[in-house]
């Protein structure tokens, strides 16, 4: 027996808890595909072809022909973007693992010249959505698309996970980062879009198919969860990165962040 297998399985991999806890998980994430799958084949099939005259049954006619050719490819194409989505969950958290077993042995060490990750999360998105429908949802996240993209790009970033409400976005520098933060969150009430709360933090990351892992991803994303409406939290490491100018950093507290050893010091950026 291989030295891997020979701990044998787990305890506990096959508790009923947990694998029904998968299966909803399973079941939620498909049928939400299956919903938008549905809204598309209403707005960009069913309504057209009912538009034109024809009537339902041969709307239902027509949709039974498309599914015939459409469906095999559906079915390729979830398999293929669930181990995608697979390949990019255990990476990061392999990432992850190594990076906490090196903080704990004193040995994660920063290189002088680092890049940033930003997040950025809309308030209140979920509450909107409900109340204003999906079409408005759609056309919300259309928006705040349009506007991350320009401010970032501006300062030197690029978008790399877009998450309904929130994106991920890499930087080259700090400074950049803190930059297009502040303009963004100041540019979304003219556009219509509810405020955001933001984290920013400098650090090394690992890249792989076009995304981005390790720490400081998962710090930012915990910073912005700390920030208020409207409000830019950034790291220690930020700031001992970057000096951008015009802006101003007023020192916060420390915080115990899931993840991270030792307590994470918070600023907030703000126009100087």
């Amino acid at each position: 027996m291989c030295r891997s297998c020979s701990w044998g399985t787990p305890p506990g991999v096959f508790d009923l808890a947990w694998l029904a806890r998968l299966g909803r998980g399973y079941a939620d994430g498909l049928r939400l595909a299956a919903n938008v799958e549905n809204e598309v084949y209403r707005a960009r099939f069913k309504e057209p072809v009912l538009a034109s005259g024809a009537d339902q049954r041969t709307a239902m006619e027509l949709a039974s022909q498309l599914a015939t050719d459409f469906l095999p490819l559906v079915d390729q194409a979830l398999m293929g973007i669930y181990r995608r989505q697979q390949e990019l969950v255990w990476t990061e958290d392999m990432v992850e693992d190594i990076e906490t077993e090196l903080e704990r042995a004193g040995v994660l060490r920063r290189p002088e010249r680092v890049p940033a990750m930003s997040f950025l999360d809309l308030v209140d998105y979920t509450r909107l959505t409900e109340e204003r429908g999906d079409a408005a949802a759609a056309e919300l996240a259309e928006t705040l698309a349009a506007l991350v993209n320009r401010s970032s790009r501006e300062h030197g970033g690029v978008p790399v996970k877009w998450l309904g409400d929130g994106v991920l976005v890499h930087f080259r520098e700090p400074a950049g980062a803190v930059l297009a933060a502040l303009r963004m969150v100041e540019q979304l009430p003219a556009a219509g879009l509810p405020p955001a709360h933001v984290g920013v933090a400098a650090g090394p990351v690992v890249a792989q198919g076009g995304d981005y892992f390790g720490r400081t991803v998962n710090l930012a994303a915990r910073i912005a969860a700390h920030a208020g409406a409207s409000q830019v939290l950034v790291s220690q490491s930020v700031v001992e990165s970057a000096s951008p100018e015009g802006v101003s950093f007023v020192e916060l507290e420390e915080l115990r962040l899931k993840g991270f050893a030792r307590p994470v010091r918070l600023l907030e950026a703000c126009w100087a």
